[in-house]
């Protein structure tokens, strides 16, 4: 018999290796002699890059790099087992958790660290990066992030222009000539599910500009300067991104990724699912175990439960797929539908609190899937 279990994490609590791990645990119990293939998964968001390493037997490196608030700090990516892909969460170099209810301030706040780590990637010998793009503390459409690869952005005496999006209005030229020319043979994957444009009413200022801190005339500041830096982007680039789909995400670095680098974007569950090789390593599963701290109707929406369903079905289409989560919240019947989830489970065994909750997760994890397994054991097959 044979089990894959592969699990988004538990945030706050467990690793997504720890799940795998966990619901192993408990199913081994039942069945020992069972072939087990254990793969972390991710949905591009927080636990992309442990989940990819831990997949794919890859390590993690450390760089130190500007933050959003130009003040240097220590940012972790992943290299993956094939040494040739980079796995990096913006939010590592670039992120709101970076600043606080004093110092957050999207006119200032910059992507300049997300292009470093890109260039450390690049000195690692990668020739494809995948990034990961939310929770950034940025709305500089991801101009930081230019300068850092070696773009220039000039004003109309022809001087750099400072970090953060409040400087983009100043933007007159922009002049490629150094930008790392690795560069043009490494493709990057735009990690993100956010499919907003770069400017107006749904644009990245207006959408997301208010949770970093811009006040609602931070918020038209932004987008009419976003509005010229798009403009220049296509006059001097030929590339329309004002309102192409995606191009806000993180204040608009998905903009400045599809400007100056060779980028396309795709959701972050497709990505991972590639990359883990999730559906050769399914194939002959009788069953697929998967789960996340939290599962409900939004689970549909590119998480990584629904994800995996969906990509397992179609190398082991008979083989169930059971989600476990610790939380299982509002209209889950919108999951059960041909070829995608058929049983969900909570793990949390009776009335705890929180912190209760998470100290008990490996050990609750484990005995839901035992008596998952016990289940299994005592139906005979049809």
């Amino acid at each position: 018999m044979k089990f894959v279990i592969a699990p988004d994490s538990f945030k706050g609590s467990m690793t997504a290796k720890e799940v795998a791990e966990a619901i192993a645990e408990g199913i081994s119990k039942v069945f020992p002699a069972a072939e087990y293939e254990l793969i972390p998964m991710a949905d591009g968001g927080e636990g992309t890059v442990q989940s990819l390493v831990d997949a794919t037997a890859g390590k993690l490196l450390t760089k130190e790099v500007t933050g959003p608030l130009a003040k240097k700090v220590t940012a972790t990516y992943g290299l993956l087992g094939n040494g040739k892909t980079a796995v990096i969460e913006m939010a590592e170099a670039s992120g709101i958790g970076y600043v606080d209810e004093q110092t957050k301030d999207p006119l200032k706040t910059t992507t300049y660290g997300t292009g470093e780590l890109i260039i450390d990637a690049l000195n690692h010998g990668v020739s494809s990066i995948i990034l990961g793009i939310g929770g950034s503390a940025t709305n500089d459409g991801g101009a930081g992030m230019a300068q850092a690869i070696g773009v220039s952005l000039l004003d109309a005496a022809n001087h750099e222009l400072s970090l953060g999006g409040g400087e983009l209005n100043k933007l007159h030229h922009i002049d490629t000539t150094q930008i790392d020319k690795r560069l043009a043979n490494t493709e990057i994957l735009i990690a993100s599910d956010v499919v907003n444009p770069l400017v107006g009413p749904n644009g990245a200022s207006a959408v997301f500009g208010p949770q970093k801190g811009a006040t609602p005339e931070m918020v038209k500041t932004l987008d009419s300067n976003l509005k010229h830096y798009a403009s220049i982007i296509e006059q001097e680039l030929g590339k329309s991104l004002a309102e192409f789909p995606g191009a806000g995400a993180a204040g608009g670095l998905g903009a400045g990724l599809l400007a100056f680098t060779q980028s396309k974007m795709a959701k972050g569950i497709d990505i991972v699912v590639e990359y883990s090789h999730l559906k050769e390593r399914a194939k002959d599963a009788d069953f697929v175990f998967t789960g996340e701290g939290g599962i409900d109707f939004q689970t549909k929406f590119g998480k990584t439960p629904y994800g995996v369903a969906l990509a397992t079905k179609k190398t082991a289409p008979n083989a169930p797929v059971i989600a476990l989560a610790g939380n299982v919240g509002k209209k889950i019947a919108d999951l059960y539908q041909k070829d995608a989830i058929d049983a969900i489970f909570a793990t949390v065994s009776g009335a705890k609190s929180l912190k209760q909750a998470f100290e008990d997760g490996s050990k609750d994890i484990a005995q839901t899937a035992e008596n998952i397994a016990r289940l299994i054991a005592v139906i005979p097959k049809h």
